[in-house]
């Protein structure tokens, strides 16, 4: 076998692929912003003051919405007439799938019946009318894969690009590179659900090895930011005096630290806190709302979870229209059982996912009517996701359906987005992408894409290695761009 000889210092310095020549291009290619990684300048004193992104913006906000557990594609928003016509019937070589759980049954039909929507006549489920009813403002990616199909990693690299613990979350990767509009607001918001935290919780929206001043900060419509509140006792004068002084004594510390980014977050986190002091407060108060418009988004029914879904989209909303830069608006939570709290459909999928349907899709459809409404969506790009998809078949001896990373749909909408489009296929099956195949690291460049951003630039140096988002993949859809 031939062995690459060692490399000496001629060789190396008359190789042109790692020579001087090599070392003049990579200066030249640099200099004209080619190639080389570019890290946002940071003023430690006002880490989330606004920045210029590498280039003119199509959006200056995002807003993500994350259906926990992994919604079905086959019942949603993937037609597929083949799977109609073989239901009941095994699936070509599925004898020998193995997935998640365990062996698959035979090919079962969508659960609820798909119609042509719209003008372009997108075919959608029964399961989400509302959603359904805005066909035409989606760009549906049918071609999604992810790496996992286990829900922890997979909310994981959906959220953070990567299947492990430990790297930022894409609001955190947005407002390192972006900064605020609003500086009395955080630029990274996350919402959970009503009913409890995703599987993987504060990772979606941890910072990470970024600076701790550009991590989510989580909070909703009743679930308020903790220990804002003024102790009893305590006067406004006497708590603005002692924040001032305090203030007066940390700036004075930083200086004669010099660069510290967790002294600097501290800092900030500080400051951030007694804006939010009464911020906070009125931007989750929605007394001010109209009735009719609380009435539309359901935020007055009975039913806890589906108000309180209501609400976070309404308080999703507020937070966009105050110069909020990132909001990740949770659909589901995990601590309440398989399927139950999330649209984890494994062995009741009938009976389960009207329950998830109806938290979601009123509120969700009326937060992106109400954003295009405002004129919000003009400036603000929209997704919606999940971790992964499921399977065509049932799972043997159940009426579920098993995980599938191998092809699953998202939904796009908003600022820079071909609305009323498709992009991508699944085979005759729903089972895997066959056409313009694409990945979770594909969603987050298109994303940062439209921000101004290019995900191949964006990094942080870390561990001898400039992290960025997207890892080492990634390219824009731009057959979904307008």
């Amino acid at each position: 076998m031939n062995q690459h000889p060692l490399l000496n210092r001629r060789d190396f310095m008359s190789d042109p692929a790692w020579g001087l020549g090599g070392i003049a291009l990579a200066s030249l290619l640099a200099q004209e912003g080619k190639g080389a990684p570019t890290r946002p300048v940071i003023d430690l004193r006002d880490p989330l003051a606004p920045r210029a992104g590498h280039f003119k913006a199509k959006a200056n906000k995002a807003l993500v919405i994350f259906c926990s557990g992994a919604l079905s594609q086959i019942d949603t928003f993937d037609y597929k007439p083949e799977l109609v016509k073989r239901h009941g019937q095994p699936m070509p070589g599925g004898d020998k799938l193995v997935t998640f759980q365990g062996a698959q049954g035979n090919l079962h039909q969508p659960v609820w019946k798909f119609r042509p929507r719209g003008q372009s006549g997108k075919m959608v489920s029964d399961l989400l009318p509302n959603l359904a009813a805005l066909a035409d403002e989606f760009c549906f990616v049918h071609s999604m894969t992810a790496k996992s199909n286990t829900h922890g990693p997979g909310e994981n690299q959906m959220s953070t690009g990567f299947t492990l613990d430990g790297f930022p979350g894409m609001g955190a990767w947005v407002s390192y590179a972006l900064g605020t509009e609003n500086r009395d607001l955080p630029a990274f918001v996350a919402i959970p659900d009503p009913r409890g935290l995703p599987q993987v919780g504060p990772n979606n929206w941890n910072s990470a090895f970024l600076p701790a001043v550009f991590q989510g900060v989580p909070f909703g419509a009743n679930r308020p930011i903790p220990h804002l509140s003024r102790p009893v006792g305590l006067s406004e004068a006497t708590d603005n005096a002692t924040r001032d002084y305090a203030t007066l004594l940390m700036r004075k510390h930083l200086e004669r630290r010099g660069e510290d980014t967790d002294l600097a977050a501290r800092v900030a986190s500080y400051e951030m806190a007694a804006r939010l002091q009464s911020r906070a407060a009125q931007v989750a108060d929605l007394s001010d709302e109209p009735q009719w418009l609380l009435e539309a988004y359901g935020a007055n029914q009975a039913d806890p979870n589906k108000s309180g879904f209501a609400k976070n989209c309404i308080l999703a909303r507020r937070l966009l229209e105050k110069g909020v830069r990132f909001v990740q608006l949770f659909n589901g939570s995990y601590a309440m059982g398989e399927g139950v709290g999330n649209w984890d459909g494994h062995k009741v999928l009938a009976q389960q996912y009207p329950v998830h349907a109806g938290i979601l899709d009123r509120p969700a459809a009326m937060l992106i009517r109400d954003l295009k409404n405002r004129g919000l969506l003009e400036d603000t790009v929209v997704a919606l996701v999940t971790e992964f998809g499921r399977m065509p078949t049932f799972q043997a001896g159940a009426s579920g359906r098993d995980h599938n990373p191998k092809g699953f749909t998202v939904l796009l909408a908003g600022a820079g987005i071909r609305a009323g489009s498709s992009y991508g296929a699944t085979d005759a099956f729903g089972h895997q992408a066959v056409e313009k195949v694409s990945s979770v690291p594909d969603l987050h460049a298109t994303l940062l894409h439209l921000l101004g951003l290019d995900h191949e630039r964006l990094t942080w140096y870390h561990n001898g290695i400039e992290r960025r988002l997207t890892d080492v993949h990634g390219h824009v859809l731009k057959e979904a761009l307008a």
